[in-house]
């Protein structure tokens, strides 16, 4: 089973403060197209908000802290962003909470998100081991369900059951630490606003997370006409401990 991970080197802990304007929920790459509502809850899943509205997906990785893809805070400072957890809608239920800090990986798209206090909603584990090609996941997220872009998004959580495909599928993918994901029958898969949401392995109740979306594969406009490339986050569990104050 392969284990991708990242060298670290100079710890990534840059605020966003320092990036350039914030993107509306209408400029951030990447919905679920061929899904379906989701069939359970999971208390892991956050509607990442800006600018008064669902921009990108995020996970609870511990009480007080969120992953996200680095592309869906570009620009943007905390009190830029919030968070709503657990519930299957983007716009009501779950928990509310605020962004009280935010670290950009300096080469990955991957960021953290400090929240302003601790949720009570059950975080996700990250997996020891992302998975090799044929591995089965699945993606959840609120992006939009039609494949070309300007679509809106859906009321209620997709959810798609995929898999890992050897690296080469994937257009421009950097395999040590991203993942190459399948669109299952050639028209399904992530779209505009699934960014920076989780693509998880296990069984219901016992799901772990192994990516955040990142981009389309094949560097097409219209989504789920090829594979899909998830940052692989199991590759950056040390960066992340060191973040967020260990395991």
């Amino acid at each position: 089973m392969r284990k991708r991970s990242v060298l670290i080197g100079v710890l990534a802990v840059a605020s966003t403060a320092a990036l350039p304007a914030v993107a509306s929920a209408d400029d951030v790459d990447t919905m679920i197209v061929g899904g379906h509502d989701a069939t359970e809850d999971y208390s892991f899943m956050a509607s990442l908000q800006m600018n008064g509205g669902h921009g990108c997906g995020a996970s609870l990785i511990k009480p007080e802290w969120a992953v996200t893809a680095a592309h869906c805070v570009q620009g943007g400072s905390p009190a830029d962003f919030s968070l709503r957890i657990g519930s299957k809608e983007h716009a009501s239920g779950g928990e509310e909470a605020g962004v009280a800090d935010v670290i950009v990986h300096q080469s990955g798209d991957i960021a953290l998100l400090k929240l302003d206090h601790a949720v009570q909603s059950a975080p996700i584990k990250i997996a020891a081991e992302s998975g090799d090609p044929g591995t089965k996941t699945r993606i959840i997220g609120w992006g939009q369900t039609t494949p070309a872009p300007g679509g809106d998004a859906p009321a209620i959580l997709q959810e798609l059951d995929t898999s890992i495909v050897d690296d080469g599928s994937c257009t421009g993918i950097t395999g040590e630490s991203e993942i190459c994901t399948d669109n299952p029958g050639g028209d399904s898969g992530a779209c505009y606003g699934d960014s920076g949401g989780p693509q998880i392995k296990g069984t219901s109740g016992n799901w772990e997370l192994i990516g955040a979306t990142s981009r389309a594969g094949n560097n097409d406009s219209n989504c789920a006409t090829g594979p899909s490339i998830y940052t692989d986050v199991v590759a950056f569990t040390d960066w992340i401990n060191q973040n967020t104050g260990g395991a």
